[in-house]
């Protein structure tokens, strides 16, 4: 079968992006044949498969969608999976979660004016018409949601019919790392033996928590934890409050994670929202304590850790740090996540999301 996959654009970053190559490389595996709608061209040694650039008359959401109905996808696939909003498609991955959603979560942590301002802007207007056409119950679309969280937000905000939902958790498959290549790349963070080193992996610092995780981290050195904050990502550095730049080490884009997991000791993403977050995930398979929100999707699933309710409990989010500090008790958090996440694997998210699909019509 060929299966038509739609992402606008691409970013180094994204994890989207990372979700969707190694979902093509496991349709590949089962004998379907990937091909990509996008506006603009993937990196070449990332995508290797055919592409099919739908052109559309500017960057918003909506002319997006546009664009793709005119372009008759349905003439170059078998079934459309889409992974932006678009107006129709065989099956929609809600990877980005419920916009509605994320927008009263977002006004609950910021000045009313802000929530009014964004209300009169054209792309939350267009990305609540699009999820209004996919999720609304005279749809004909299924939907795979990452996550119960997802699930459970799209019923609620629209009334969708539980018989069109899936729930679909990402996959990861963990490449061994080289006990020398850790060795090197916590020597290349300027770690000494025995510091502790808390990963932060993301970018969109602002809904990620990345603020609430540095002052956890400057909070946990004044109680005597010690340790660094290491930051994969890209974000608005400008916005952010630090007190001490020693503790916060900024690695920009990195393109090689497996190693940087396996140098870390501890995660922290204290999200405002995330559907399913891919690093955590990650994290997770390389054998990290998880410290994130119960805004994360990926908190529904058993990883060892901590869940925070609230991602701007720094007291709180700190005494969660401090509590995996224990070389012990980080040892058993590697083992337990590390097991669990076998069950998160490329071949079991693509084999799940094929028998979702393939149960179209029963």
């Amino acid at each position: 079968m060929k299966i038509g996959l739609v992402r606008r654009g691409h970013s180094a970053t994204g994890g989207a992006e990372r979700y969707l190559v190694r979902f093509a490389a496991g349709l590949v595996t089962q004998g379907h044949t990937p091909v990509l709608f996008t506006d603009h061209p993937w990196p070449k040694e990332v995508w290797h498969w055919e592409t099919i650039l739908v052109p559309a008359q500017g960057d918003s959401p909506r002319s997006f969608a546009d664009a793709l109905r005119a372009s008759r996808p349905e003439s170059h696939c078998d079934l459309l999976y889409s992974l932006e909003r678009v107006w129709e498609c065989d099956v929609f991955r809600a990877g980005d979660g419920v916009h509605a959603a994320w927008l009263r979560r977002r006004a609950s942590v910021e000045p009313a004016w802000k929530s009014t301002f964004r209300s009169w802007q054209r792309k939350h207007r267009d990305l609540l018409d699009l999820e209004r056409a996919l999720y609304q119950p005279e749809s004909k679309v299924r939907i795979v949601a990452n996550s119960p969280l997802i699930r459970d937000e799209i019923m609620e905000e629209y009334g969708t019919p539980l018989a069109r939902i899936g729930v679909v958790p990402n996959g990861y498959d963990p490449p061994r790392v080289d006990p020398g290549m850790i060795a090197r790349r916590r020597e290349s963070l300027g770690l000494v033996s025995g510091e502790l080193a808390i990963l932060f992996v993301g970018s969109g610092w602002e809904r990620k928590g990345l603020q609430s995780a540095i002052e956890a981290v400057e909070n946990l050195d004044a109680r005597g934890g010690g340790g660094r904050l290491v930051v994969a990502g890209e974000g608005k550095r400008r916005h952010l409050r630090i007190r001490d730049p020693k503790r916060i080490l900024f690695l920009g884009a990195v393109s090689e994670l497996p190693s940087l997991y396996e140098a870390a000791d501890i995660f922290v993403l204290p999200t405002l929202y995330d559907p399913f977050s891919n690093a955590t995930l990650e994290a997770a398979a390389h054998g990290l304590p998880i410290v994130t929100t119960r805004g994360n999707g990926v908190s529904h699933y058993g990883f060892a850790g901590a869940i925070m309710e609230s991602p701007g409990g720094v007291e709180a989010l700190a005494r969660a740090l401090e509590a995996w500090i224990p070389e012990e008790r980080r040892a058993f958090a590697e083992l337990q996540n590390r097991v669990l996440a076998r069950e998160f694997s490329v071949a079991a998210n693509v084999q799940r999301t094929l028998d979702f699909i393939s149960a179209k019509g029963r």
